[in-house]
């Protein structure tokens, strides 16, 4: 395993043990389920992770049509022939790595069926179209990730499912662990990066207003990379932060005035 310090893992500033708790869970074969807003640092996490652990790592951006198959794999035509060709669900369990399923309350309910044995004491994977059985080696892990701020009556993740993995909750971080990973990820200086962070912190403290949710540590790197390239601050907040939080120009503009408030 690698230091958490060493110079080709993926940048991650860890908040509290989350790490502790990915490796124990790494190391006893067991799911793990991470529950935060979008743009907190989840998949960098995992990225970090998979690095630090040296396994591979087959992300899956869970949709709407995501089905079963696309995770298993399924028959294709190659040179007409036809033949099998896995999916990344699959490719993880055979090689022994990491099978991330990213906001996985969006994919079809048929996925949640797939999951469940590789989520107890059989770990295994049936790929009826073979007629293959695949027991998970010891290092493979499953994770998946969803934002408990987003579910609906419609999409929502059963208790049922959740009771199957071990998991870790996330925030958006404290300015303090913020205002570092702003700095490392885009290369503004501290003094221009702390700014940002204050306004994020004005934003996230927002009542009243029509937000489904403050703004994400994602965004806030890309204003300061912005930034960082020479782009002047008014324009880069409109285009970094503004413009992807809200359509509703009263919105907007009470946007605009907190971050004259902070940037005078």
């Amino acid at each position: 395993m690698k230091d958490l310090t060493h110079p080709d893992l993926p940048f991650y500033q860890p908040v509290a043990d989350e790490c502790a708790v990915f490796e124990m869970a790494q190391a006893k074969a067991l799911p793990l389920l991470l529950k935060g807003p979008t743009g907190c640092g989840k998949t960098r996490f995992v990225e970090h992770m998979a690095a630090r652990l040296e396994l591979p790592l087959y992300t899956v951006a869970c949709h709407d049509d995501l089905s079963a198959a696309d995770l298993i794999g399924r028959y294709l035509l190659k040179g007409g022939e036809t033949v099998w060709v896995d999916g990344p669900l699959t490719r993880a369990v055979r090689t022994g790595g990491i099978c991330y399923l990213d906001e996985v309350v969006e994919a079809r309910k048929d996925v949640t069926v797939v999951l469940h044995p590789l989520t107890d004491d059989r770990r295994r994977l049936v790929i009826d179209k073979t007629g293959e059985e695949l027991e998970a080696p010891e290092s493979f892990m499953l994770v998946a990730s969803y934002n408990p701020g987003y579910q609906n009556i419609l999409k929502k993740l059963k208790p049922s499912t959740r009771q199957r993995f071990v998991s870790i909750g996330f925030d958006f971080p404290a300015p303090e662990v913020e205002v570092p990973v702003v700095m490392a990820e885009s290369g503004l200086d501290e003094g221009r990066a702390k700014a940002l962070v204050r306004l994020a912190g004005g934003i996230r403290n927002l009542t009243g207003m029509d937000l489904e949710e403050g703004v994400s540590t994602r965004l806030l790197i890309y204003a300061a990379t912005m930034i960082a390239g020479g782009m002047g601050v008014e324009r880069a907040l409109e285009a970094a932060i503004i413009e992807p939080l809200s359509d509703e120009p009263d919105v907007q503009q009470a946007l605009r005035d907190l971050a004259i408030a902070i940037y005078g």
